[in-house]
């Protein structure tokens, strides 16, 4: 069988339909993968290689009936555990399984289950989603494979999902972005990660963490494989149509906005260096990088530090929905929310305050990206700590400020962003490069970094295999 890897998604769900692949073999594949692979990597949570099976043959024998269910039939696929997947365990990072409740399929696992996707396991994610550098004291973290002499994170807080991906044991990897939880795994460890606009996506069957911000997203190999990974889950797009434009997409149309203020701080050896050669090679293939103005990044930024929308919906759904699980909570979680607990919650003005002016924010940079294709900026501007470094408060709450320097804003902001690995910085780590969309166009976002990646090549192509996956 030739080797998947080598293959886009579009040349695996064609060559399934051909006959000259079949869903069983990609599934004993990714299995293998795992295998060999995931011990040491620790990428899931709940790993269900005999129900991957049952399905993988279920799609073998719909393709032999003549039944096409769509793209991501027979595709090994991996679930962020904040989804419900009928007959998995969903903990959230907890110490312990949530009510069955909370393994009611949504929306989104709905759309790949109705085509016959492989759900492979549940990845891990940090403790209810809250937090980006990829900790969990209670269930260990998965280990970034980029490192092979230290136990340095993954990221957050879909942090099994990007492993997954470069194990090979899954073709999409399922996550939820509320402060950059898609696309900073996704940076720190080399793959293409996509969060929609909050609201384009249901959120039926995903433990909330703060629901005005919380948006599905997904993670793969590449921005081809993202795209059609998107059309076959979103309700709307159309994927032949968009399959025609990631096709016709050429980087010498573009003209992309950068702000060289704010986005460009604290950047680690490596960082910014990377993203401006990456920005260097897009315009020599004719796109134009124009310097904007972009005040609502600060002032979002600032919105977002306040704390007033987000811990307060997290709190006040734990206390509704899991209050149980407010008594076991992770010590910096708990100095997190101690605050808000000690003035129960906040005064609904205050909250009110917040939230409104995050949503007068949003239309001011949906208005402001009319002038450019799309925002640019490195994703991530700092290298992920080992895991040794963050065992103080002190040192993970500044890491985890750093981390989502470049990511929260945007949720802020309700626009729609990709992440795509670029370059490795000083320390041997994948960059990743930021290409920021208006709200719900991610079909146009999708096509303009599907152009820059014909111009970059994918993150295989620039960075290699990481070394604790070959």
């Amino acid at each position: 069988m030739t080797d998947p890897a080598a293959l886009s998604l579009r040349e695996i769900a064609a060559a399934l339909r051909a006959g000259a692949l079949t869903a069983a073999a990609l599934t004993e594949h990714a299995i293998e993968r795992h295998e060999r692979l995931g011990g040491p990597l620790g990428a899931y949570k709940h790993w269900d290689p005999e129900a991957a099976r049952v399905t993988a043959e279920a799609a073998n024998a719909a393709f032999a009936a003549g039944a096409d269910l769509d793209p991501m039939q027979g595709i090994p696929v991996s679930v962020k555990d904040l989804f419900g997947v009928r007959g998995m365990p969903t903990q959230a990072g907890s110490p312990k399984r949530l009510p069955a409740r909370f393994e009611a399929e949504g929306q989104v696992v709905g759309a790949l289950r109705n085509q016959m996707a492989v759900f492979m396991g549940k990845t891990h994610t940090v403790e209810f989603a809250f937090d980006g550098v990829g900790i969990n004291p209670h269930l260990g973290a998965p280990c970034n494979p980029w490192d092979a002499a230290h136990h340095r994170l993954a990221g957050g807080s879909s942090s099994g999902a990007g492993v997954s991906i470069l194990e090979g044991s899954a073709y999409v990897a399922l996550g939820s972005d509320s402060g950059g939880s898609v696309r900073m795994p996704a940076a720190i460890t080399g793959t293409v990660g996509l969060k929609t606009t909050a609201g384009r996506w249901s959120l039926d069957g995903i433990v909330p963490f703060s629901p005005s911000l919380d948006s599905p997203g997904l993670l793969t190999r590449t921005v081809e494989d993202a795209a059609l990974a998107f059309a076959a889950i979103d309700p709307v797009c159309d994927g032949v149509a968009l399959g025609r434009a990631l096709d016709a997409a050429e980087v010498a149309s573009l003209q992309l906005g950068l702000a060289e203020a704010y986005f460009w701080d604290n950047c680690a050896p490596g960082v910014a260096e990377g993203v401006r050669g990456a920005l260097a090679e897009l315009e020599r293939a004719g796109a134009r990088i124009v310097d904007i103005e972009f005040p609502e990044a600060a002032a979002g930024q600032a919105e977002g530090m306040k704390g007033q929308v987000v811990e307060a919906e997290f709190l006040a759904n734990m206390r509704a929905e899991l209050p149980e699980w407010l008594e076991t909570l992770n010590p910096f979680l708990v100095g997190r929310l101690a605050s808000l607990e000690s003035s129960e919650l906040l005064p609904s003005a205050d909250y009110l305050a917040n939230l409104w002016a995050m949503r007068r924010l949003a239309v001011a940079a949906d208005a402001r990206l009319k002038t450019v294709d799309a925002f640019v900026c490195p994703t991530v501007v700092g290298t992920v700590p080992k895991e040794e470094d963050v065992r103080t408060p002190e040192a993970y709450i500044a890491a985890n400020c750093l981390v989502h320097q470049n990511t929260y804003l945007f949720n802020i902001l309700g626009l729609s962003a990709i992440t795509m690995p670029i370059a490795l910085d000083k320390a041997g780590m994948p960059v990743g490069l930021q290409i920021v969309g208006r709200a719900n166009r991610e079909e146009r976002l999708l096509t303009i970094a599907r152009a820059c990646e014909k111009v970059l090549g994918t993150g295989l192509e620039r960075l290699g295999t990481p070394p604790l996956c070959r």
